[in-house]
């Protein structure tokens, strides 16, 4: 097949979060299996910059880039890419499908009718962000009353996550008035490639570099420091679990110096440590040093973070808003009830005491993640959607 994805940024655009890493792993997935795919994109690169080459191959991928004419937008998320209906029309010539991530975006406004345009189906993966309470919810109302009817009648399909997405489809689709059959929702999860956290390597180089004592519990929040993200929540159970450090690791989205002082606040600030977004080896020596990955999160579409977690055999504990509750299914991690801090730590402390169970957790997590969360096989899924082969959710 000849697939093309549009969406506002792309590898090596790291610090944008899941979307950019999920669509990385998808595409260079399908690629892997024989199919000819397309990524067009903006120049968005972390820290505000621009990244240079107009057109590249990454892991058997064409990176088609538009630049930015306003940088300082995408701090909105809000990009104004420059030339992109004329690269994306090229791009669609004898293209059997365009996928489409996220929905409110200003490449799907310029795109999207130019795949009707030309008879090409439109698939769309929302990543988690239909919901108003995952975010900017009243930017979101704004954009719908005035946008999403618009958008939501191109789309011919969409790949949601989780079972908990897909009613989230349906009642933004009915909130729209756009008529959406059942066969129209396909769910399809985030994927990873377990390999890459499967590599056993030399314990205590991130305790090390971070001053972190080698016999104390480690908890590992692991994710973007925004107020959804729940990092908050994992430093106010520090609180109540004295002989326990927590490493926050991820780039800053305005609650860093939030974060810091309620560390300073709560007493606790000696064994917190933040470090900043983490890649390749480094990410890899935290997820290895780490005791249990701690995720409070809320609007979550389903964190990539806690199945890297799980194929390293680390045991997770997970809000019901990270849609994840296979992992507590299968006996991969615990459960966070509420997000206060007190209960929070209540369901950490008989794990942080019992090595023995952490263990069994984990592996139980490795088994999980190669049983359904693979790259390969969400691929294959999602060319059953492509095609229309794929059973509603």
């Amino acid at each position: 097949m000849r697939i093309v994805h549009l969406l506002r940024y792309y590898a090596p655009a790291w610090g944008y979060g899941g979307v950019v890493r999920a669509a990385y792993g998808l595409t260079t997935a399908l690629a892997a299996q024989g199919h000819e795919v397309i990524v067009v994109t903006t120049d968005a690169g972390d820290g505000g910059e621009h990244l240079s080459r107009r057109e590249e191959m990454i892991d058997g991928v064409r990176v088609l880039r538009c630049p930015n004419l306003s940088p300082a937008l995408l701090k909105f998320n809000l990009s104004s890419p420059r030339g992109l209906r004329g690269v994306l029309r090229r791009a669609l010539a004898g293209a059997d499908v365009l996928h489409a991530h996220e929905l409110r975006t200003v490449e799907n406004l310029l795109g999207l009718p130019l795949a009707g345009g030309v008879g090409v189906p439109t698939v769309l993966s929302p990543h988690g962000t239909l919901a108003y309470e995952a975010g900017r919810g009243g930017l979101k109302q704004g954009w719908d009353a005035l946008l999403g009817a618009r958008l939501a009648r191109r789309i011919d399909r969409v790949a949601a996550l989780t079972a908990d997405e897909a009613q989230d489809v349906r009642a933004l689709w009915a909130r729209l008035g756009v008529p959406l059959g059942p066969e129209q929702v396909s769910i399809v999860p985030n994927g990873i490639d377990p390999a890459e956290f499967a590599v056993d390597g030399p314990r205590g180089l991130f305790r090390e570099r971070f001053g972190i004592p080698a016999g104390r519990p480690l908890l590992l929040f692991l994710g973007r420091l925004h107020v959804r993200k729940g990092a908050q929540h994992a430093i106010a159970a520090l609180a109540h679990l004295p002989e326990a450090w927590l490493a926050v690791v991820g780039p800053d989205e305005g609650q860093a110096a939030i974060l810091r002082a309620q560390a300073d606040r709560t007493g606790v600030a000696g064994r917190v440590v933040f470090t900043g977004l983490l890649t390749g080896p480094d990410k890899l020596a935290a997820l290895r040093d780490a005791d249990v990955l701690v995720l409070p999160a809320v609007g979550e579409g389903l964190p990539m973070v806690a199945l890297e977690a799980m194929a390293s055999g680390l045991p997770v504990a997970l809000s019901s808003g990270c849609h994840l509750p296979e992992a507590i299914e299968a006996g991969a991690g615990v459960a966070l009830a509420t997000l206060d801090g007190p209960p929070i730590a209540d369901a950490l402390r008989p794990l942080l005491a019992d090595p023995d169970r952490r263990w069994a957790m984990g592996e139980q997590g490795r088994r999980l993640v190669w049983a359904r969360f693979t790259w390969a096989k969400v691929a294959e899924e999602m060319i059953r959607v492509y095609t229309g082969q794929h059973t509603g959710a």
